[in-house]
């Protein structure tokens, strides 16, 4: 894998014929390698950040997307992806609190609990955080079977943010199957400039979404999408597929400004936060 930005500082060598890549450009990064490039800023994490504040929430979307913009193809991200882009993938899970995700990708992705991984047992131990991610599905209306091993066999209970006003025989059957139900509004629709401080307030502030599109969308223009993972995947698939943001357009674009990009095999996985300026208080 080679890191394209930031650069490398290359010591000076007067008499040296030329500049070499670091070795780590020849082949895949190791895990921890990788979760060193994706570490969360350090004023998420533990109860004070560098400047004495409290920790507060940061909100990280993980998508990929097609050379043409397809955030999928046939209804699922894998045929875009690579060996590369789930390691990524894998690791910004590891390094998580909580996993939020919408409820149509629960369905189509066929979500399962995120599970404990030995690789990265010290490191979130050290960090203060549970052996796996909480999985937190966003769904107003609750229509999600939960029969299935994401509600009823979790390492950590699965958190399920709706409304206050959602069916209640549905928040009832979520708890009944041991998730725990969380209230992000207070109509039956879950309002997302709401969901990073309500998570929280629960200790997970190390946040990722893994979408869909909606979702994604929604905390976007919500203002509370801090830094987005993008990779792009080099295939195109035409069709109709939705952006890796679907909904209404924003007044004016919201700028964001390029803080990494790695690559291997031809995917770009680049990262991009918002500025400093306009992150929320």
């Amino acid at each position: 894998m080679r890191r394209l930005f930031p650069p490398f500082d290359y010591p000076a060598a007067p008499t040296a014929p030329g500049r070499r890549e670091p070795s780590s450009a020849d082949r895949p990064w190791t895990l921890e390698e990788i979760a060193d490039a994706y570490a969360y800023p350090a004023a998420t994490a533990g109860e004070t950040g560098e400047t004495g504040e409290a920790a507060r929430p940061w909100l990280r979307g993980n998508m990929v997307a097609s050379l043409d913009g397809a955030a999928h193809h046939g209804g699922r991200s894998q045929p875009l992806s690579s060996d590369a882009d789930m390691r990524i993938f894998g690791v910004l899970r590891a390094l998580a609190d909580a996993v939020v995700v919408g409820a149509e990708t629960v369905r189509r992705e066929g979500y399962r609990p995120a599970r404990r991984r030995e690789a990265f047992a010290a490191r979130r131990e050290a960090a203060g955080q549970g052996p796996a991610p909480a999985i937190a599905v966003v769904s107003a209306s609750l229509d999600l079977d939960f029969s299935l091993p994401l509600f009823t066999e979790p390492l950590v209970p699965t958190l399920v943010l709706t409304g206050a006003a959602a069916p209640a025989g549905r928040q009832e059957a979520a708890r009944e199957a041991g998730a725990v139900v969380l209230h992000a509004g207070e109509g039956a629709e879950v309002d997302p400039a709401r969901v990073p401080g309500l998570l929280a307030g629960h200790g997970h502030t190390r946040l990722l979404t893994e979408g869909g599109p909606r979702l994604l969308g929604r905390f976007a223009a919500a203002g509370v999408l801090d830094e987005l993972c993008l990779t792009v995947s080099p295939r195109i698939t035409a069709g109709n597929a939705a952006r890796i943001l679907d909904g209404p357009g924003f007044e004016t674009p919201v700028e964001y400004e390029l803080t990494s990009l790695l690559e291997e095999d031809g995917f770009l996985f680049s990262r991009y936060r918002r500025p400093r300026e306009a992150v929320r208080k």
